[in-house]
């Protein structure tokens, strides 16, 4: 992404992307631990990911060939971009 703001906008523009960051601050998880405790369905949460993940915002901290207890943390730009998301009262 081009900017910060960009990839703010990117994350804010979407309730799943947030509620997905918003949990992974706290602490590495894995899809279905977001879903419950979000009270989202595990596809949204599963997409939100992907689509963080491509942005560099969140890792798979196990290995790829992992289908089942995937676990994902936030990376050093997710927690940059999530403490901008915060300070600017974004969400």
């Amino acid at each position: 992404m081009s900017s910060d703001w960009d990839t703010v906008s990117f994350v804010i523009s979407s309730r799943y992307r947030s509620v997905v960051l918003r949990n992974l601050v706290d602490g590495p998880a894995t899809p279905s631990q977001i879903a419950e405790q979000s009270d989202v369905g595990i596809a949204h949460i599963s997409r939100a990911l992907g689509e963080l993940r491509d942005e560099g915002l969140v890792e798979l901290l196990v290995s790829e060939e992992r289908r089942k207890g995937r676990v994902y943390g936030i990376t050093e730009d997710g927690s940059a971009i999530w403490e901008t998301i915060t300070a600017e009262s974004l969400i």
